[in-house]
Parts: C-alpha cells; sequence; structure tokens
C-alpha cells in the first residue's frame, strides 16, 4: 500500500512522514519507523504497530482503537483526543508520553511503562 508517497509495509522507514489523516485501517506497519510522524486524524484502527518506533510522533485525534502495539516506542508521544480503546500495548515504552483525553477502555497496559509519562481525562 502507498500513502502520501510513502510505501506503508513491515520495517518501513517513515521517519517525519506527513501522513495526517491517513487511512491505515489494518496496515502492517510492524518494526516500522515512524519517530518524528505526523499522524494527527490518522486511522490506524487494528493496524499492526508492533515493536514500530512512534517516538515523538504526533498522533491528535488518531484512531488507534484495537492496534497491536505490542512492544512499540511510544517515547514522547502526543495522543491528545485519541481513540486507544482496546489497544494492545505490553511492553510499550510510554517514557514522557502525553496521553490527554485519550481513551484507554479495555486497553492491554502489562508490563508497559511510563516513567514521566501523564495520563489526563
Amino acid at each position: 500500500m502507498e500513502v502520501n508517497g510513502y510505501k506503508i509495509e513491515p520495517g518501513a522507514n517513515l521517519v517525519d512522514a506527513n501522513l495526517a489523516g491517513a487511512n491505515l485501517a489494518g496496515a502492517n506497519l510492524a518494526g516500522a519507523n515512524l519517530a518524528g510522524a505526523n499522524l494527527a486524524g490518522a486511522n490506524l484502527s487494528n493496524a499492526d504497530l508492533r515493536g514500530a518506533n512512534l517516538s515523538d510522533a504526533y498522533l491528535r485525534g488518531a484512531n488507534l482503537s484495537d492496534a497491536d502495539m505490542a512492544g512499540a516506542n511510544l517515547f514522547n508521544l502526543n495522543l491528545f483526543n485519541a481513540d486507544m480503546a482496546g489497544a494492545v500495548l505490553p511492553d510499550a515504552d510510554l517514557a514522557g508520553a502525553e496521553l490527554l483525553h485519550v481513551d484507554l477502555s479495555g486497553a492491554n497496559l502489562s508490563g508497559a511503562t511510563m516513567p514521566n509519562g501523564t495520563i489526563h481525562d
């Protein structure tokens, strides 16, 4: 799959990619490097993001419901108003992440770490 000129596939190098508003529902981005990517308003529901690097990515208003982010690097992630209901996040690194008004209902956070991160309703 190609979106905005970016190849969407496992292990893709999408550093600083502009994928705002993209429909990536069900996409396989396992092990992809999305550091600094703009994913504001993107639909990543049911996406495979296992082991992906999303550090410093911008996911304001993104739909990550039921996404598999096991072992993902979510360092300094901006998730304002994101939907993460049912997301799978075991062993995810959420250090420094800002989770403001994020729906985490039914999310699996077992083993996830969040030093210096904040969660606000």
